[in-house]
Parts: C-alpha cells; sequence; structure tokens
C-alpha cells in the first residue's frame, strides 16, 4: 500500500507540473463558476421547499393541466366551414361552400411538458431520415449537379433565429405563399390551408436541424471502410439487405450523435415558438417548456416573482437533455464499430444511377433543398423588400433596412455588443479550451475524464439553464455588484458565450493534439526545454491551425446565440446582443416594417458565418461534421 501511495505521488509530481496546473486551475475555474455552480443553483430552487429536500414543485407541474394533457386536446387536423353567396355569370346567385384546413389549429396540445417531448421526439425523427437519405444519396451516388445539391444542403445551417421560422409562418399563414399558389396560380379556390401549432413548430425546427444529421451521417458514410460491404456483397447480401445489415449499423455512431443533438436542440429552441408567434400573432406556438420558462422570466421583473414550478419545468428540460445525451454516448460506447482501414476516404464506394435512380434522386434532392433553404431565401427577401408589410408577395426594392444596420441607434449598439461580447468570450475560450484539450490529450492525471465532460458538455445543456442559473446564482451573491445581471448582464453574457461555445475550441485543440505524435514534445524535453517552453514553442505552433479554425466557429456562434442571449438580455436592453433585439423585433411585430430590421440583422449574421465555416474549412483543410461528432 505504501508503495502504491509512492507510485501515485511520483505520478502526480511528474504529470502535475507548473504549466499542467495553471492550465488546471484555468480549466475548472472558469468551468465551475461558470456552469457547474449556476447549474446547483437552478437545482436547488427546483429541489429544496422549506429548506427540505422535495419534488413538491414537480408534483405541481405535472399535476398541472396546463403542463400535462393526456389524452391531449384538439385534434391535429381541422376543417373548418363557411359560406358565401356567389353570383353565377347567368346572374344566378348560389350559397358556395368555403373550407379552411388547419393543420395543428386546435391541436394536439398534450400541455407545455408533453408538448415539448412530442416535438423533439417527432422533429429527432423527421430530421434523421432527411438527413439520412440526402447523406447516402450525396455519399455513395455520382450524378449531375451533386457539387451544387452538396453547397445547398448546407444552407439551413445558416442560423437566422427568429426571422428564419417568420418566413415560414409568412408562407404557411392564412394569407401567405401557400395559399396564394393554391387560389391564385393553380385556381384551387375553395380551399385555404394553414399549418399552425404544433406541427408548424416541427416543420421549422425540422428545416433547420436536419443538416445536423446529414453532416454527421455524411462523414460516417465516407468513413466505412469499402471491403466490408464489398464482402458482404460477396456473401449474397444485396441493395437495401445490404444497407440494412452492414452500411447502417457502421454509420450508427453518426447517426446517433446527430439524433442526439437534434432532439436537444429542439427542446431549448426558442426561434422557432417566437418566430411563428410574430408570424401569426397568436399563442398556438407557444406551449412548450423552453418558451414557458422563458416567459416567466421575461415577464419577471425580481426573482421572487417566479412561480417555484418554473424551476422544475427547467430542471426537466435539463434531465432530458443529460439522459439524452449521456445514454447514446453509452449506446455508441458499448458498441463496435472498429474498421481495419479508413477506406471510405481514400476509395469510396461511389456509383452512377440509372435513369430511374437518378429520376428518384432528383425527386427526393430537388425539392428538400428548395424547401429548406426557402427560410434563408425569404430572410434576404425580407430584408431587401416590403414583404413584411405587402401580403403573400414583396411588391417593390428597398434598401432601408440594410442601411438601418449603420443608420439606427438601438440596431448599431446591439451590433456593437455582439462584438465586443463575443470577441471577449473567444480570449476565455481558447485559454479554457486550450488548455482542457491539452490537459486531456497529454497528461495522465486524475480525473482528467471529468475536465473532458465538462467542456463537451455544454453541448448537451440548454441554454435557457444556464441563463436561469447565472440569474439565481450572481443575482443573489452578487447583487447590486458589476456581475450582477439585473444591473449589467453584458459581463455574464461574455461568460455564458465562453462555456455555451467552448466544446467548438475544445474539440478542434483535441483533434489536433491526436494528429500531432508526442515524440515531438518528448524529443525538445529530452534536449532540456521545460514542459512551459515545449508547449509554447512546439505545441502551440503546431495546433495554431486548430486553435484558429475553432476560435472562428466559436465566435460566429457566440454571435447567434439565442437563450443565454435573450433571457439575459432582457434584464438591461440597453446591453442586449443581436439577437436580442430580434427577439423583440420579432415577438412585439406591431411597429409595422421592423421586422424587415431583424431580417437585415439575419443577413448580417448569414454573412459572418459564411465567412467562418469558408475560414474555418480552408485552415483545419478538411470538412468536419457538425461539432466535431
Amino acid at each position: 500500500m505504501l508503495r502504491l501511495r509512492r507510485d501515485v505521488f511520483r505520478k502526480l509530481r511528474r504529470e502535475l507540473d507548473k504549466l499542467t496546473f495553471i492550465q488546471l486551475v484555468i480549466a475548472l475555474t472558469i468551468l465551475t463558476i461558470f456552469l457547474i455552480i449556476p447549474i446547483i443553483s437552478v437545482l436547488g430552487k427546483a429541489f429544496i421547499y422549506k429548506n427540505t429536500l422535495s419534488l413538491k414543485y414537480f408534483e405541481e407541474a405535472f399535476l398541472n393541466p396546463g403542463m400535462v394533457k393526456f389524452p391531449p386536446s384538439g385534434a391535429m387536423i381541422e376543417v373548418l366551414e363557411r359560406f358565401r353567396f356567389e353570383v353565377l355569370p347567368n346572374g344566378t346567385k348560389v350559397l358556395r361552400p368555403l373550407k379552411t384546413l388547419y393543420i395543428g389549429g386546435k391541436g394536439p396540445n398534450f400541455g407545455y411538458i408533453l408538448n415539448s417531448i412530442f416535438v423533439s421526439i417527432s422533429v429527432m425523427v423527421l430530421a434523421s431520415f432527411l438527413g439520412l437519405v440526402s447523406a447516402f444519396i450525396m455519399a455513395r451516388y455520382e450524378f449531375p449537379g451533386k457539387n451544387i445539391f452538396r453547397v445547398l444542403l448546407m444552407i439551413p445551417l445558416l442560423a437566422t433565429p427568429f426571422v428564419n421560422a417568420y418566413v415560414i409562418g409568412k408562407v404557411i399563414g392564412p394569407g401567405g405563399l401557400l395559399n396564394y399558389i393554391l387560389k391564385d396560380l393553380l385556381h384551387v379556390t375553395d380551399y385555404t390551408v394553414i399549418i399552425i401549432g404544433l406541427p408548424a413548430v416541427i416543420l421549422v425546427q425540422t428545416l433547420s436541424f436536419f443538416p445536423i444529421v446529414y453532416l454527421n451521417m455524411l462523414s460516417s458514410f465516407i468513413n466505412i471502410d469499402p471491403s466490408l460491404e464489398e464482402q458482404a456483397e460477396n456473401m449474397g447480401a444485396h441493395g437495401f439487405k445490404l444497407f440494412r445489415t452492414v452500411t447502417l449499423p457502421l454509420a450508427l455512431p453518426g447517426l446517433a450523435a446527430g439524433a442526439t443533438l437534434v432532439f436537444i436542440f429542439s427542446l431549448e429552441d426558442l426561434g422557432a415558438p417566437i418566430g411563428l408567434s410574430g408570424a401569426f400573432g397568436d399563442g398556438l406556438h407557444n406551449h412548450l417548456m423552453s418558451f414557458y420558462v422563458y416567459e416567466e422570466f421575461r415577464k419577471a421583473m425580481t426573482l421572487e416573482q417566479v412561480h417555484p414550478v418554473t424551476y422544475a419545468v427547467a430542471v426537466l428540460m435539463l434531465g432530458l437533455a443529460s439522459i439524452a445525451f449521456l445514454s447514446i454516448k453509452k449506446y455508441v460506447s458499448l458498441k463496435q464499430y472498429a474498421m481495419l482501414a479508413k477506406g471510405g476516404r481514400w476509395s469510396p464506394r461511389v456509383r452512377k444511377p440509372g435513369i430511374k435512380g437518378l429520376i428518384a434522386i432528383y425527386a427526393f434532392i430537388i425539392p428538400l433543398v428548395i424547401i429548406a433553404s426557402y427560410p434563408q431565401l425569404g430572410v434576404i427577401t425580407l430584408s431587401i423588400t416590403d414583404w413584411a408589410i405587402s401580403g403573400a408577395l414583396p411588391s417593390k426594392l428597398t434598401g432601408e433596412y440594410l442601411a438601418a444596420l449603420v443608420t439606427k441607434s438601438d440596431v448599431v449598439q446591439a451590433i456593437k455588443n455582439s462584438l465586443t461580447y463575443a470577441s471577449l468570450a473567444i480570449v476565455v475560450i481558447v485559454l479554457t479550451g486550450t488548455s482542457a484539450a491539452y490537459i486531456v490529450a497529454r497528461r495522465d492525471i486524475p480525473g482528467r475524464d471529468l475536465i473532458d465532460l465538462l467542456a463537451t458538455i455544454p453541448i448537451a445543456i440548454p441554454g435557457i439553464i444556464v441563463a436561469i442559473g447565472y440569474l439565481l446564482f450572481f443575482g443573489t451573491v452578487f447583487s447590486n455588484t458589476t456581475i450582477d445581471p439585473f444591473i449589467n448582464p453584458g459581463l455574464l453574457l461574455i461568460f455564458s458565450y465562453s462555456v455555451r461555445r467552448l466544446p467548438f475550441t475544445t474539440r478542434a485543440v483535441f483533434a489536433g493534439l491526436q494528429q500531432t505524435h508526442v515524440s515531438l514534445e518528448e524529443a525538445a524535453e529530452t534536449l532540456g526545454a521545460s514542459r512551459a517552453r515545449t508547449f509554447f514553442t512546439i505545441v502551440v505552433p503546431l495546433l495554431a491551425a486548430n486553435v484558429i479554425g475553432g476560435a472562428i466557429l466559436s465566435f460566429v456562434y457566440s454571435m447567434n446565440e439565442v437563450s443565454t442571449s435573450v433571457i439575459l438580455g432582457s434584464r438591461n436592453p440597453s446591453q442586449g446582443p443581436i439577437t436580442f433585439l430580434m427577439s423583440q423585433v420579432i415577438y412585439a411585430s406591431a411597429a409595422v416594417g421592423t421586422v424587415s430590421i431583424a431580417a437585415a440583422l439575419g443577413v448580417l449574421l448569414m454573412v459572418l458565418q459564411i465567412i467562418a465555416i469558408t475560414t474555418s474549412n480552408y485552415i483545419l483543410k478538411q470538412r468536419v461534421a457538425f461539432l466535431g461528432v
């Protein structure tokens, strides 16, 4: 036992030098103060009742019919019929029926909790199907226009918070483009089709999130060793049987990772309910846990005005997201997907389809890219036309909304705020992410797996939980100080961006360390260089591309951060970032035409994303799956 203790002490002394100690302190300090403690604060509010551990607030949530309704109220499809008199050419008056087909008009409504689960599972399934099929087509078939479609399938990744949902609402609403096509182009005048409520939310989120599954599946299909499929074919497996028994199981890690991320992103999404509410002017799209929590804190001027059940609902969101993340991680780790060689990178199984196959491919891909790209095209249209006030189609071009980006004071201030917060967050992200990645990849110390988990798990933590934790912890412990979120939320937005977007840089740096052989560092240390000098003169230059690439992605996704921005920003609107201003404009769109200013901000964000993704891919010299999973 004594010898074992001595060995452990020697190992710690060897591994825990000054550099490692400083990196450990940086990573643990940032993650503890700005991630762990705020989450514990939320858990405390949810589970503590009169200074004792209790499930009272959870019981109230589940017993509240507004939270849980089963069976659900309302029907998915409802047809309302009304009549009008119509004069025929011969002068005869006839009573003509007019029917309105509502998809999701009054239901289904399972209550806030079950609605969120229903929507997230539906989006996950639909996005997985679209992502799987499109990835298989792009990975395994060679056809005219393939490179164009490869680019077009990436367009939905250009996030335009709130405005993309508003655009879809303009299409599927009563006076929208869909009914314009039906009535004016196809002359189907007897029916009006309106998609509203949960089906509308599912539609918006599926179009926004399916590229996450697509990218992960594309990477998985390309990396499959073709010899495994060839062996299966030699044993008689062909067509769908080959896909079901060999190809899909080998690609399951990509599908599992992508589907899980879609579930989590759908669960915490605020863009779809707020954007659709702005488009329709009603609350049918808001019966979700994320919006319930957001609205409770938006309306409350102090923490005392927030009902304790709100914290229980927030913890339910956290629990669902964490269970999805951890269970799928366990599932993937339990299965063996090892291949002798990643042959797909150099010799992919690509074939040219026949005429029938080509027709099938185009029949799937063309409608998909048109529909999926429409929100982004609609955002551009909104920003340069009067579409927001003109009806189904725009009537004139205008540059006033884009000009507002440099002339309107509150817009300019929001842009400055976002640039400042994201830029300062990058400094924290690079320091924390590089430190955490280096410790995990290079140091053999107890607890490094925990650091790896803490640096990655922000992917699975809804931003709403982080924002609430900041309000609780910093709003009480540091009340009336410079880091009180009710006075100065800007400073905390910097750190919320830091922990929320940390995985981008951490995974990029970790990937670089895996590709850099440790013998280079050992050689420098053998020649007398200290570990710190080795790190700054050998490791950092070799990882520069990975650090820069990860930092660029972290920066642009910090600019797009929604959940923490809208909740913390509402405490002091003058310090609100771009996405906070966009939410205010969309949700309170009574001011005619201001929606187009939000669209102009969306165009700005899209331009930043295009520059960031292009630059990052150029620096890293590879196409990577979403979030590196």
